[in-house]
Parts: structure tokens; C-alpha cells; sequence
């Protein structure tokens, strides 16, 4: 564990508590629009397709943030890279509180996924430094709790205040601020954890600050598999996020914010489960059991917009969400370990960047055919289309099983 490199007020189990913090309502703000984009159709008058366009624009400010600043806090400090996400997820409220039309919404969900890709990699590895020595995988297990909660609370959030309090598009984002006020001080009172000589040193040796996905040839055939997976499991999660409010309310006939909060929740709080489950089931059983769980979630889901059953979109959102946790978090798992060590940063990168498209594209896509046709015929159009990938994958795990390849290990 590196040495802090200066003196913070927090300690121990009280500076993890504080990341912790700062982790998720940064990422809670990422989610607060869920429940909220019907009433952004009712109060600017767009389109189901405008509500996927809006959502995937915070794809484009996660990918920029990665690739900008992805190797940032190595050269300046966790600290002064954590203090400007929270500044930008600040900018991303204020936007929002005072949006009076599409165009706001635009720019507040560009600075939303500035925030979060500012924030995810470098709030994760300050998580890990603050660790005590020998704890660094609980640490990174606090971390996937921190990040996947707070995604998973900003619709609960949202629908709360849409369900009880006034002006949910003012006061939802008045909320994120006061949120936001205390996560500041968290990470103002942080001990600084890369030293003045580690930065000093990341400083001189260079290279480019602007990360270039690429993947070494030893890790392309693990790379193939886990990155379909992942772009399956991704773009489940698109949905959820993007479209659950219109399944919601146009084939389910439930408009009530809460419930759609609740369960989006349900689905980031069963993909946290997941990625904690891979940490016992290894890499390539962890895929088979995610991509799995993906194909039994999905045809509940299918079945749900069949049937609009509520309970069977819950059941599927679940299963769904414990399968992208279990198949995402094995897959970057075993691709980490084919990839030679000094490749593993951008390996990563890359990987992430496929994730982040899986998350944009996909829904909208879904908003085009839901134009052209129906939104329950492009939901199950998706679920086809998503299910094919993931069988793709089980393929390829099998194809490796049986001596066509390495195993995913």
C-alpha cells in the first residue's frame, strides 16, 4: 500500500468510509434522470428517441473522461482529480436544475458522464490505497458496493422526491447538490495517496496522457469473448437506465416514478451481487454462469412485455443485472490476467470503451425501431439481438473448452 503522501484529518476505516461516500453520490447523480424522463417528455415535448439520445450523450462524457483523464491521478493526485469530478458532477446538477429545454438536458448528461469517468477509476484506486495492508480485495470490493449502490440509488432518490415532494425536476438536482456539499468535504479531508516523488516520477516518464485503447495479441481471443459479454451485459443495463420508464408506463401501464426507481435499483444492486460473486467462482466459470443468468434474465424480460407483468420485468431485471455484475467482472478478470502486465492499463481501457459504447448505442436503437414500429416490438427486438451475442459467447467458451483455443483462466 503506498505511503499517504500528505496529511489528512481521516484515517483508517473513516477515510474509506468518506471515498465511499464521495464514490457513490457522485455516481448517484449519474442515474438521477431515470425516473424523471417522463416528465422531461411531458415539460419539453420530444420523443421517446430523444430520451435515448439524451442518456447515450452520457456515454460520450464517460469515454472522453477515460481517455482524457484515465491516467491523470497517477501525475497530479487522487485528490485533485476526485475535487474536479465532484466540481463537474456539481455542474451536471446545476444544468439540470435550470434546464429549460433539450439542449440543457444534452449538456447536463455530457457533464454527468465527465464526472463518472473522471471519478470511477480514481476513486476506485484511492479506495484500494486506503486500504490496510492484505485488505486491498475488500477494498475493491467496497469500491464495486460504492459504485453500483450509488447508480442504484439515484432513481430511488429520484423517485422519491417525484413521488412526494415538489417540482421533481427542480428539487431532485437541489438534493444532488446537498448531497454534493459533504462529498467535497470527504475528499477535502482524504490523506493524499500517491507521494510527491510517485508523481514526480509518473510526471517524467511521460508518455501520452491521453489513453490508447489497444489490446496485445495475447489477450485478443480472451478479449473477444469478454467483450461481447460485456457489450451484451452493458447494453442490458442501457435499457434499464434509458428505457424502463416508457416500458413502464406504455406496456405496463405504471406511471408511479418510485416504482420505476425501485427497480432500476434492483438492478444494479443484483449486478453489485454479481461482481462480487465472480471473486469466488474464478474467470471462466464466472462466464458461463453470467452469460447464463443473462439469457434466463432476458427471457424473463421478454416475457414480461409479452404478459406486461410487472413482477416478471422485476424477476428479469434481477437476473439480468446478476448476470452482467458476474459476466462483467469475470471477464475483465480474465482478460487482466492474459494481458502482459505493462499492456493491462490500456487492455482495460479498451475494454471499458466497449462497455460504454454497449450502454449508448444499443438504446438507441431501440428508440428508432420503437419510432418505426412499437415500443414493445423494439424491446423484444433488442432481447433477440442481445441474446444472440450472448450465445456467441458460450460458443466461443465452449470452442475454448474443447481445444479451439486457451481457456478463458
Amino acid at each position: 500500500m503506498p505511503a499517504p503522501a500528505a496529511r489528512g484529518v481521516l484515517r483508517g476505516g473513516a477515510a474509506l468510509a468518506a471515498a465511499a461516500y464521495a464514490f457513490a453520490v457522485t455516481m448517484a447523480g449519474t442515474t438521477l434522470p431515470t425516473p424523471l424522463y417522463p416528465h422531461y417528455r411531458a415539460e419539453f415535448g420530444f420523443s421517446q428517441l430523444m430520451v435515448t439520445v439524451i442518456f447515450a450523450t452520457y456515454a460520450v462524457g464517460v469515454i472522453a473522461a477515460l481517455l482524457l483523464f484515465g491516467r491523470l491521478s497517477d501525475r497530479i493526485g487522487r485528490r485533485a482529480t476526485l475535487l474536479p469530478g465532484l466540481a463537474v458532477s456539481a455542474a451536471s446538477a446545476v444544468v439540470f436544475l435550470l434546464a429549460g429545454g433539450l439542449p440543457a438536458l444534452l449538456v447536463g448528461r455530457l457533464l454527468s458522464g465527465l464526472s463518472a469517468g473522471m471519478f470511477t477509476g480514481t476513486a476506485t484506486a484511492a479506495i484500494v490505497d486506503l486500504a490496510a495492508p492484505g485488505r486491498a480485495g475488500r477494498a475493491a470490493l467496497l469500491a464495486t458496493v460504492a459504485n453500483m449502490g450509488g447508480l442504484g440509488c439515484g432513481p430511488v432518490i429520484a423517485g422519491l422526491v417525484a413521488q412526494f415532494g415538489p417540482a421533481p425536476l427542480r428539487w431532485t438536482f437541489v438534493v444532488d447538490l446537498a448531497l454534493l456539499i459533504p462529498a467535497a468535504l470527504a475528499v477535502l479531508l482524504l490523506p493524499e495517496t500517491v507521494s510527491p516523488a510517485a508523481r514526480a516520477a509518473n510526471r517524467a516518464a511521460g508518455g501520452r496522457l491521453v489513453s490508447r485503447p489497444r489490446v496485445p495479441a495475447a489477450a485478443r481471443v480472451v478479449f473477444v469473448r469478454a467483450a461481447l459479454a460485456g457489450f451484451a451485459g452493458f447494453a442490458v443495463l442501457g435499457m434499464f437506465t434509458a428505457v424502463s420508464p416508457a416500458f413502464l408506463g406504455q406496456v405496463l401501464h405504471q406511471h408511479d416514478p418510485l416504482v420505476t426507481g425501485l427497480v432500476v435499483a434492483a438492478v444494479f444492486a443484483a449486478s453489485a451481487a454479481g461482481q462480487a460473486l465472480a471473486r469466488r467462482t474464478g474467470p471462466a466459470s464466472g462466464l458461463w454462469l453470467g452469460c447464463g443468468a443473462l439469457l434466463v434474465g432476458l427471457a424473463a424480460v421478454a416475457l414480461a412485455l409479452v404478459f406486461a407483468s410487472l413482477p416478471l420485468l422485476v424477476v428479469g431485471g434481477v437476473v439480468t443485472g446478476a448476470g452482467q455484475g458476474l459476466s462483467f467482472a469475470a471477464g475483465l478478470g480474465a482478460l487482466l490476467a492474459a494481458a502482459p502486465p505493462a499492456a493491462r492499463g490500456e487492455t482495460s481501457s479498451a475494454f471499458f470503451v466497449v462497455a460504454y459504447v454497449a450502454i449508448s448505442v444499443p438504446v438507441v436503437g431501440i428508440g428508432v425501431l420503437a419510432e418505426l414500429t412499437a415500443l414493445r416490438t423494439a424491446g423484444l427486438a433488442f432481447i433477440v439481438v442481445v441474446a444472440a451475442l450472448v450465445v456467441t459467447v458460450l460458443a466461443l467458451l465452449r470452442r475454448g473448452r474443447t481445444g479451439g483455443d486457451a481457456p478463458a483462466e
